[in-house]
């Protein structure tokens, strides 16, 4: 007979990991180009938003504290922690029978001002994004996300431009 599953005893198996970390930066690229398009505080990530905003600033009220500087730069050593994850895991295990893969993690930005990048991206409770975007903390990062996206389409524009003229008789 199987015993029960402890979480801090599992094998990381690393085809496992691969498939997590495919989908986890699928989920980052689709997320910031919502940020170009749509401001934050209207974004709906799930129909189950309000609840997760009010069911995280309850469960962890030092996010709900202004200026909700735990909340827009996160504490990841405090996140790894056995109470961190003792936390996060109550917190998530709420949805199991309301939200698919309810308790994927995702790539998450530590520092909400900032883009993602190596130094500033962790793997943690995606959920996060909602609280996030409620209370305005990823405005700067809407603003971010259109200003790349303003870039791109002015180097593809020039791209496109040269090519034309170097295709000229």
């Amino acid at each position: 007979m199987a015993g029960t599953f402890d979480p801090n005893q599992a094998q990381n198996l690393a085809e496992i990991e691969k498939q997590f970390a495919v989908k986890a930066v699928e989920h980052a690229q689709t997320y910031w180009n919502l940020l170009e398009k749509i401001p934050p505080s209207s974004l709906k990530l799930t129909k189950y938003d309000d609840e997760i905003f009010e069911h995280t600033l309850r469960e962890f009220p030092e996010f709900a504290a202004a200026p909700h500087t735990s909340l827009s730069k996160l504490d990841e050593e405090w996140m790894k922690s056995k109470e961190g994850k003792e936390r996060w895991r109550g917190f998530i295990n709420t949805y199991e029978k309301k939200i698919a893969d309810f308790n994927f993690g995702s790539l998450i930005r530590t520092d909400s001002m900032k883009e993602y990048n190596e130094t500033n991206t962790i793997f943690a409770c995606g959920r996060l994004q909602i609280s996030r975007n409620r209370l305005g903390l990823n405005d700067v990062a809407h603003e971010t996300a259109k200003e790349d996206a303003r870039k791109e389409r002015e180097k593809a524009e020039k791209k496109r431009v040269g090519k034309k003229k170097s295709d000229a008789p």
